[in-house]
């Protein structure tokens, strides 16, 4: 039997671990940059807020089929194979955002870089979770999350230097998504293999776990949201396309940064659900005081790298209560609940924001922030005072 700590056998631990933790970071930065090239696009063009709200809506429609094809694509073919070929996919989708300049082409498009990044992400964390020593689960996970959000970060930034005209753009993002087939192509035969017991109804469990799946749902609209039209809403209170990266980039470190004290917060509450409504508190409360901001960045820059801190916040605070409440299938389950509702969240986030921005220019964008985390105040409130009354 070879031994586990040589370092043959450490080497294989760490490539096994790179692999998808690399898919990861891709699939921040492709949504990352795509979503804010093709809006800088659409609102040159002149197309409408809530145009380019239902261009990103059509993102969230990917992810949701994506969520229900990827276990039945998976057991077909493994894992490796198929996020080699949704690479192809991916890489293939940022090009043809170049070479099509029809809308419907661009709708199409879309579909597909998030279907394909969904398929990719549902794997790799598939593959990391498999990999992941129980004694060190913690840690990886970690770093897991943190490179997939250092990708949301890099999108932006790299948007910020390359702008949205000409090849450099789109080259670059296609470049980014090829680079990660070589650590997965390396780790082929270390990957996991999904098996049929891991197949389970899901859907009861929106329901079972509310505060954690309207949580993801909330992150979802906010995040899509966010990203398909905070450019947009810059432009609209007079800043320009590099100043919109900036303020992209801002919500993305605050989602990467604030999550480690978020989670020390959350582990030391015996009920997490106080610290999910303290987040969306905070997320009220920052949405309604923007309009204040508009007109001094440095501010509006702090409120949203606050916000994207909150948000991201909702998303693993939630997931770690569903850990805490549920094991084995059942924890497969309602994380299969978890990925739905976070594609319905993509779904109609990006579509009422848009619709808010065109009604009222100056606060829709920051009106209709402020009614997804207040629905989901109301939401906890409501759920915290029946265990109070009723348990």
């Amino acid at each position: 039997m070879p031994d586990s700590h040589s370092p043959h056998s450490t080497a294989r631990s760490w490539l096994t671990i790179a692999a998808p933790t690399a898919t990861a970071g891709v699939v921040g930065a492709a949504i990352g940059l795509g979503a804010q090239l093709v809006s800088a696009l659409m609102e040159a063009r002149g197309y409408s807020n809530t145009v380019i709200g239902y261009n990103g809506t059509f993102g969230g429609i990917a992810t949701i089929i994506a969520a229900a094809c990827t276990p039945h694509i998976a057991r077909h073919f493994g894992v490796v194979r198929p996020i080699l070929v949704m690479l192809i996919v991916g890489g293939s989708s940022f090009l043809g955002f170049y070479w099509f300049q029809n809308q419907y082409m661009w709708f199409g498009l879309r579909f597909t870089l998030h279907f394909a990044m969904t398929v990719m992400f549902i794997l790799s964390e598939f593959w990391v979770n498999s990999a992941a020593p129980p004694q060190r689960r913690g840690q990886i996970l970690a770093l897991y999350a943190m490179t997939l959000g250092l990708g949301f970060c890099a999108g932006p930034l790299l948007f910020s230097f390359v702008g949205s005209q000409g090849f450099l753009p789109f080259g670059i993002g296609c470049t980014i998504i090829a680079l990660a087939a070589i650590p997965v192509i390396a780790a082929w035969n270390l990957s996991p293999r999904f098996r049929d017991s891991e197949r389970v109804p899901f859907l009861h469990y929106i329901f079972k776990v509310p505060t954690s799946t309207m949580a993801v749902f909330i992150y979802g609209a906010i995040q899509l949201g966010a990203v398909t039209l905070l450019l947009s809403f810059s432009i609209q209170i007079g800043y320009t396309e590099e100043q919109s990266g900036h303020f992209m980039l801002a919500l993305a470190l605050g989602s990467v940064l604030l999550l480690v004290p978020l989670g020390m917060i959350s582990d030391h509450i015996n009920d997490r659900r106080y610290t999910l409504l303290g987040c969306a508190l905070i997320g009220f409360g920052g949405s309604l005081l923007a309009p204040a901001f508009y007109h001094n960045p440095l501010a509006l820059t702090v409120i949203l790298f606050v916000l994207g801190g909150v948000s991201a916040g909702l998303y693993t605070i939630g997931l770690a209560q569903l850990g805490a409440r549920l094991k084995g299938h059942e924890l497969a389950a309602a994380n299969s609940a978890f990925i739905f509702c976070y594609g319905v969240g993509m779904v109609i986030g990006p579509t009422l924001i848009g619709q808010a921005m065109d009604w009222l220019p100056q606060t829709g964008f920051a009106l209709a922030m402020a009614t997804f985390f207040g629905l989901y105040v109301i939401l906890v409130v409501l759920r915290l005072i029946k265990k109070l009354f009723f348990s």
